[in-house]
């Protein structure tokens, strides 16, 4: 009896991966969508995606596109395993009612697990004009608040470099802690090893597409 039960469980399983993979994508374009302030559901995700998302490609440390890479399927936890100079980092570009915008995907560890999310840049490779953070198991009321617009918002408007072309990245500050304005945000009371650990990502993954944000934008 438990051989027969492990054999039916195992096919369910394996008929459903295909639809949990389908799911898993549409809720990544769903995400990709958000940090560019568009609005999607499970019906429309892929067409606003295909739509609104004009460019995908890979870039390596240096700056430099790699070829026959995927972005959209680059698995960020195993890259974030690498040294920095070996990871491949995807970039998204969108077209909005606001001009283009490139979307950077971001991976880090949070007080419980991992978290991640996409911030999105305005041309100049420097203004943030949007942010999606996402979490597998913060705290909720606390930590998981990196979810919500609350959080989120304010990261809107909020540079990356100052004014020398220095990566200061954001500063996600602590009640009382003093930083430049152009780049701090808020922390969230009660959760600053999740607000540190969001921090941390931040610049740690901009470091290592500060090669290509400088490119760009020369």
């Amino acid at each position: 009896m438990v051989i027969v039960v492990a054999a039916i469980l195992a096919s369910v399983s394996m008929a459903l991966k295909p639809m949990q993979k389908r799911n898993a994508e549409i809720e990544k374009k769903q995400n990709i969508l958000a940090s560019v302030k568009i609005e999607s559901t499970i019906a429309n995700a892929e067409e606003l995606y295909s739509e609104k998302i004009i460019g995908e490609y890979v870039v390596n440390s240096k700056g430099e596109v790699v070829e026959g890479e995927s972005a959209f399927t680059t698995d960020l936890k195993v890259q974030r395993s690498k040294s920095p100079e070996n990871r491949l980092l995807p970039v998204f570009e969108c077209q909005t009612s606001e001009g283009l915008k490139y979307i950077f995907p971001l991976y880090g560890t949070g007080l419980w697990g991992p978290i991640w999310g996409f911030i999105a840049l305005n041309n100049d490779l420097n203004t943030i004009y949007g942010a999606n953070f996402d979490h597998q198991s913060e705290t909720p009321g606390l930590g998981a608040e990196i979810s919500t617009p609350m959080f989120q918002d304010p990261f809107i408007g909020k540079k990356l470099f100052d004014e020398s072309g220095k990566l200061i990245s954001i500063i996600v500050a602590k009640i009382g802690q003093e930083a430049p304005v152009e780049h701090k945000v808020d922390g969230i009371s009660g959760g600053t090893i999740t607000s540190k650990g969001l921090e941390k990502m931040l610049l740690d993954d901009f470091t290592t597409y500060q090669e290509f944000l400088k490119k760009k934008k020369s």
